[in-house]
């Protein structure tokens, strides 16, 4: 009798089970697509696309089986920001956001190294939301300014703003944001005519201001000729600033608004000696061409970029139209208490000429030069000026003076505390 099945007998075993070696397969075939599909979801969710970029995605959303967590998450808006990056985070893109929980490292009242200017507060300023906004660039986070991390930064070192006094507000604004945590027998401010020099005695730093409005001489620099028509430049001539500025570790320029005078400027080469005949009257972006480039060989032939870092702060908007911002109705700056919300808003307080000749010269030095970009954020603020909250001739004006705005309102210098703090935040990211 043979053993073997008929194949009626085979078909009717396999219909009742499928054999070993089928079911093996089965099972390791959904094993690798489903290995396939997890690794897809987990590549997707971590975030790993932004590894190719050296500022993370802050913030990832992770799912949770709580639908509360679920529906805040929805409800709020996501902050999927960069880190701070200054080669990959463009700051000029962003807007002014209220935040009334942001109180300033000092103020005109706490820190003793503030002109009368500037201390708005002091000065009788009765509104004080100016303070509390803060600049959210679109695509990064913009780090808080931290004294203690600016003191270790500068350890050893000497830090020196160089320009007018809008650039003089910058310095006094990082003095007073760092001041509060040094000790008072460890800190010492020593006033000059041109140069100031404010050190912190345990971290051997000195944090300076040197005075030089137009960088190159003039021969308003020192006894400061109020009439733009009698003041005369010496744009082949900057030697007699720059002796004061070497071995220094990191420098800070700026240059702008002494140059607006809304005249053509009297121009030299050479020297004052030749006396009033030896001037040549000058349209303002050539002349400003032309300091600029003496500005900038001074920087490439004496400058060591290992050695110092060089920054230049862009120029501060003037906010004297208010038409500029649609306040038909409105004096100057003045009872401005909120930022113009307008995306990329551009007054005539800020010449596009005079910003691309400091770009076209900057492009050409050999020394690298960091921009602090700072107008386009200070064009909207139109809210933080001194205004009427200032001082004339050394004395805060008085109610007479206040009621005339149109005549006294000082709408280019900034109440501190307030913007220039935000340019130190700025710079504060670059180091």
């Amino acid at each position: 009798m043979s053993l073997a099945q008929s194949p009626a007998a085979t078909m009717k075993s396999y219909r009742g089970k499928l054999p070993l070696s089928i079911i093996t397969v089965l099972v390791c075939s959904f094993a690798i697509i489903a290995l396939l599909y997890t690794e897809r979801l987990s590549s997707l969710s971590s975030g790993s696309i932004f590894k190719l970029s050296s500022c993370p995605r802050r913030n990832h959303i992770k799912k949770s089986k709580d639908k509360t967590a679920e529906q805040n998450i929805y409800n709020t808006e996501i902050d999927d920001r960069f880190d701070f990056d200054p080669e990959q985070c463009n700051v000029v893109n962003g807007k002014w956001v209220f935040n009334s929980s942001i109180k300033p490292l000092y103020s005109d009242r706490t820190c003793p190294y503030l002109d009368l200017q500037v201390s708005c507060v002091k000065n009788g300023r009765p509104d004080s939301d100016y303070r509390h906004w803060e600049w959210q660039p679109e695509d990064c986070t913009l780090p808080r300014f931290n004294p203690e991390l600016a003191l270790k930064k500068l350890r050893n070192k000497r830090l020196l703003f160089v320009g007018d006094s809008l650039q003089r507000g910058q310095w006094q604004s990082f003095v007073c944001m760092v001041e509060s945590i040094i000790p008072e027998d460890k800190k010492h401010l020593k006033r000059g005519r041109s140069h100031t020099v404010f050190k912190a005695k345990e971290y051997n730093t000195s944090i300076e201001f040197y005075w030089a409005p137009f960088l190159i001489e003039s021969n308003s620099d020192l006894q400061i000729i109020g009439d733009p028509k009698k003041r005369i430049l010496k744009v082949d001539s900057i030697e007699k600033h720059a002796k004061h500025w070497g071995a220094v570790d990191i420098i800070v320029f700026n240059t702008y608004v002494w140059w607006m005078s809304g005249i053509r400027l009297k121009t030299l080469w050479g020297s004052f000696a030749n006396g009033a005949d030896g001037y040549e009257e000058l349209d303002t972006p050539i002349a400003y061409r032309i300091g600029l480039k003496t500005w900038a060989n001074w920087i490439d032939s004496t400058i060591n970029p290992n050695r110092t870092r060089v920054f230049f702060t862009t120029m501060s908007p003037t906010h004297t139209k208010s038409i500029d911002w649609g306040n038909k109705d409105g004096i100057k700056c003045f009872n401005e208490t909120k930022p113009v919300m307008k995306k990329k808003h551009w007054g005539s307080g800020s010449d596009k000429k005079m910003m691309s000749v400091v770009s076209d010269v900057m492009k050409k030095m050999k020394v690298a030069v960091t921009f602090l970009n700072i107008t386009q954020i200070s064009e909207y603020r139109i809210d933080a000026h001194a205004s009427v909250y200032t001082e004339a001739g050394g004395k805060v004006l008085t109610e007479e003076e206040r009621a005339d705005p149109l005549r006294h309102a000082d709408c280019i210098h900034w109440c501190l505390p307030g913007v220039p703090d935000t340019w130190n935040q700025i710079f504060l990211a670059h180091l």
